[in-house]
């Protein structure tokens, strides 16, 4: 659990930062389209419940993105060591 807490308070690439205010503001159109109050066509409420699940993974992926190289080297000194 602290790999992930660690993870998703590490410093976030500028590009992942902007795909994450996207995943935002889908799943706010996506939960404003569902919690409409007036009656909707079926098709627009299915496409807001898809808007709003593809927003919360974007979000939600792009958060746990990270800068650290640590990892990769890890990884790739593990790949180098086993040849």
């Amino acid at each position: 659990m602290k790999k992930i807490v660690k993870r998703a308070t590490a410093p976030t690439p500028k590009f992942f930062k902007v795909l994450r205010n996207v995943g935002l503001v889908l799943a706010a159109v996506g939960g404003t389209i569902l919690a409409a109050p007036i009656a909707l066509p079926v098709l627009v409420s299915t496409i807001g419940g898809y808007m709003a699940v593809a927003g919360g993974v974007l979000t939600a992926t792009s958060q746990l993105t990270t800068t650290d190289d640590s990892v990769l080297r890890q990884a790739q000194d593990d790949k180098d060591g086993s040849k």
